[in-house]
């Protein structure tokens, strides 16, 4: 049945949702300064809190003071109704957190995966109860997850490519293969879309009109947001640059390197930090002592940035991930003295937004996608109410 605007029904709905985000945005409010942030009357505020306890959203939480006359019963959104899990899949562990409409940050887990069986259903079921018991949470409570890979996501096709990083993930059917196994709904998105989602949100590109994220770890990537849009491409494709073959320009920086990961990547910088046989998180911190090979890091973005430019012409480049990270604000100046001569108004900052920024943008993702299924049982509820009154 569908409300019709206008509708007893429709209205109630209306105010539900409007008390609900309050709450969210807010924290818990008592029934007084739930209306007067409404601009509703007593009895409808009243009447609102009702119903949105009625369906289990919301709970008394403690009490109002500091107010004159006797205390009020303080109302806030249950975290525990319906929750999510973000989940970033590495080259050598899984991390993963959980997830509340309250938006609570949460214990991050990190589950090895040497030795592991590899499966979708697997890997996402070992993270989801890792991260719920990190949290406190219901596993039951658990209805969807936003899981960050390190590949192209074509989310129509439901298909994966260059998946270097996910031994038994099908190219093709990963996201029904899980949501058959698991029950939930599942969000499969490139791991450099998920860090630059985070960026526009809390990071440097907040005031940007539009921005590439370049993110250079044990691989490289760029993220392209257009005007707070994530651009992915006919097939979830756009930003994959590690797999463009270097120019001939690059001879002069590395003779071998075939494409700009080989120029970039976790083993020519390990390499350079004699650390071959070492992890990259454990070699990196050595770079604060290397200014020269800071210097020669920023000489390779700049030739990879090159393309980008040509193509984008964006305002500002966001250099993430861990290398640049553990290189610090000096390479972005760096960067960005090399990139002035040809494009003199770009600027280049750091990344603002930590080291987890994948966990991050899945997190932010999933809060929204909570939030706008606690108003659709609101709608639900209010439907089922209607039904029984006719």
């Amino acid at each position: 049945m569908k409300t019709d605007p206008g509708t007893q029904s429709w209205l109630r709905a209306h105010n539900d949702r409007a008390a609900l985000r309050l709450l969210l945005d807010h924290g818990p409010l008592s029934r007084a300064q739930l209306g007067e942030l409404s601009g509703m009357s007593k009895p409808t505020a009243r009447q609102m809190v009702a119903r949105l306890e009625r369906i289990g959203l919301i709970a008394p939480v403690g009490q109002v003071t500091g107010q004159r006359g006797p205390n009020a019963v303080a109302y806030g959104v249950r975290a525990d109704t319906i929750t999510g899990v973000a989940i970033s899949m590495l080259a050598d562990s899984i991390q993963a957190v959980g997830v509340d409409p309250t938006g609570t940050e949460h214990e991050i887990v990190e589950i090895p995966t040497t030795g592991r069986h590899r499966s979708p259903a697997a890997d996402v079921t070992a993270a989801v109860a890792a991260a719920c018991t990190a949290a406190g949470l219901r596993p039951d409570s658990v209805s969807v997850v936003a899981i960050g890979v390190q590949a192209a996501v074509d989310e129509a096709a439901d298909s994966l490519s260059l998946t270097d990083t996910l031994p038994g993930w099908p190219a093709q059917g990963a996201r029904a293969e899980l949501e058959a196994a698991t029950g939930l709904t599942v969000i499969l998105e490139n791991d450099v879309n998920l860090a630059t989602m985070a960026e526009r949100v809390m990071g440097v590109a907040k005031e940007a009109t539009e921005f590439a994220y370049l993110w250079v770890g044990h691989g490289i990537g760029l993220g392209i947001d257009l005007g707070g849009t994530v651009h992915r491409g006919a097939a979830g494709g756009a930003g994959e640059i590690g797999y463009l073959e270097v120019p001939r320009s690059a001879t002069d920086l590395d003779p071998d390197a075939d494409d700009f990961t080989d120029l970039l990547g976790g083993p020519h910088l390990l390499a350079q930090l004699g650390r071959e046989q070492d992890c990259l998180e454990r070699a990196l911190p050595l770079l604060t002592e290397r200014p020269d090979l800071i210097a020669g890091l920023a000489d390779r973005i700049t030739l990879a940035l090159q393309p980008t430019c040509a193509v984008l012409d964006p305002g500002l480049i966001v250099l993430g991930g861990p290398t640049c990270l553990a290189a610090g604000a000096s390479l972005a100046e760096l960067v960005a003295q090399r990139m002035a001569g040809t494009y003199p108004g770009l600027r280049v900052e750091l990344s603002g937004v930590g080291d987890q920024p994948v966990l991050l943008g899945a997190r932010r993702l999933l809060v929204a996608t909570l939030r706008e299924e606690l108003e659709t049982r609101i709608s639900q509820s209010i439907e089922i109410e209607t039904e029984g009154e006719s």
